[in-house]
């Protein structure tokens, strides 16, 4: 099988900024549907990721002292995982099965054109296995 990550990646409806708020950033990827977003400069390239995983702990540290000065530059990733749009889903998958994220910003350079999860590779690797057929 050769499907590449074009076939399967959704485009990014809005990414986060560095100096956004953690609560605004939150309610971004709660609304994305994603479990984390990547983080873009004013060039609209991808510095850095934020996940679900990365916001509980200030979550429940900000709300307890009711602090939301955290700034999504404070706590992102700065090197995220990046995957470009001519990637094989099959590569990926296998990148997938260890403790990588899952959800990977794809690029253009460093330029965000969309987002694969670990969702869009199990689709497509499902339909791929559902359209087999074995000759007995």
């Amino acid at each position: 099988m050769m499907t590449l990550v074009n076939e399967i990646m959704y485009p990014v409806a809005r990414a986060l900024r560095a100096e956004m708020v953690l609560p605004e950033a939150v309610q971004l990827i709660l609304d994305s549907g994603y479990t984390g977003l990547p983080v873009l400069d004013a060039r609209e390239r991808v510095i850095g990721f934020l996940s679900e995983h990365d916001c509980i702990p200030l979550l429940l540290n900000g709300s307890y002292h009711c602090d939301n000065r955290t700034l999504v530059r404070d706590i992102m990733y700065n090197e995220p995982l990046t995957v470009t749009r001519h990637d094989n889903i099959v590569d990926l998958a296998q990148r997938m099965q260890g403790v990588k994220p899952k959800v990977y910003p794809v690029v253009d350079g460093d330029r965000l054109v969309g987002l694969v999860s670990r969702h869009h590779v199990m689709q497509a690797l499902n339909k791929a296995f559902r359209d087999c057929k074995i000759v007995a």
